[in-house]
């Protein structure tokens, strides 16, 4: 009799349980801290479109936003990869983003082959040490790539290499070697660098500052089509490195890019 006395006491019935659940899920809604919630805004965030800078000078500035991207090229060394240009990309812990509503950092990078500038792959141009933001960066200096995050040639939307300063290694994006992230299917980004016989860097190595289209209906440089005059003087080179293999006494003819270095 006595225990049946405790036990109807202490007995709490399915509506009540039902009752403080929803209580529970209703004030951490209204919170935002729901793991789907905090998915979301995290996603939403990582893919909400960015408006990259618009280059008048056709030079690259401290303070610019820009897509790193890979130039699509020939990949003669596997048979299975990621065709097309590669955008550098942020890269989140799949377990880390279900659970924080913000960006963690440090975090990991891949290459997705996307053109589209949104918060995960564009960069801001950070000062190294005493540069000032909207002064041109030239080839060889320092710069930092922020998330949101001289030669004669312009290096705006051109080819160039990027080296990381403490190992001095070439940013790469191995194509073949596959990462599957919070966002699908992606290559992997490493700093090694990869040289053909005439010790020059492959074109693997080859990446791009790609700035904003000054038409409205475009997105990005890219997505602008090419001169008439700039596919018939690569033509031309080509032919000229054919008949002339042995012909390096340019920086064009050895295939050569400018260099920036990275710090990471």
């Amino acid at each position: 009799m006595l225990h049946g006395t405790t036990q109807d006491s202490c007995d709490v019935g399915p509506d009540f349980r039902m009752e403080e659940i929803m209580k529970d899920f209703l004030a951490k809604r209204d919170k935002g801290q729901l793991l789907i919630q905090r998915n979301r805004r995290l996603k939403e965030n990582l893919l909400r479109p960015m408006q990259l800078s618009v280059s008048e000078d056709g030079y690259i500035h401290y303070g610019d936003k820009v897509m790193l991207v890979s130039p699509d090229h020939p990949e003669t060394e596997a048979d299975l990869f990621l065709p097309g240009d590669l955008s550098l990309c942020m890269t989140p812990d799949e377990i880390k983003a279900h659970l924080s509503n913000e960006l963690e950092v440090p975090c990991g990078l891949s290459a997705a082959q996307t053109k589209i500038p949104v918060g995960r792959n564009t960069f801001t141009i950070l000062c190294a040490a005493g540069e000032v933001i909207g002064q041109v960066l030239r080839y060889g200096q320092n710069f930092r790539l922020g998330i949101t995050g001289g030669f004669d040639d312009r290096m705006a939307n051109t080819k160039i290499l990027i080296t990381h300063c403490h190992t001095n290694r070439g940013l790469v994006a191995h194509r073949h070697l596959f990462l599957r992230t919070y966002f699908g299917q992606e290559a992997e980004v490493a700093a090694h660098t990869y040289l053909d016989s005439h010790r020059v860097e492959k074109p693997k190595n080859h990446w791009m500052l790609v700035t904003g289209a000054p038409r409205k209906d475009l997105s990005t440089m890219l997505d602008l089509p090419k001169p008439p005059a700039e596919d018939t003087r690569a033509l031309e080179q080509e032919r000229e490195q054919v008949s002339d293999p042995g012909a390096r006494s340019t920086p064009d003819a050895r295939g050569c890019v400018p260099q920036c270095t990275l710090p990471m």
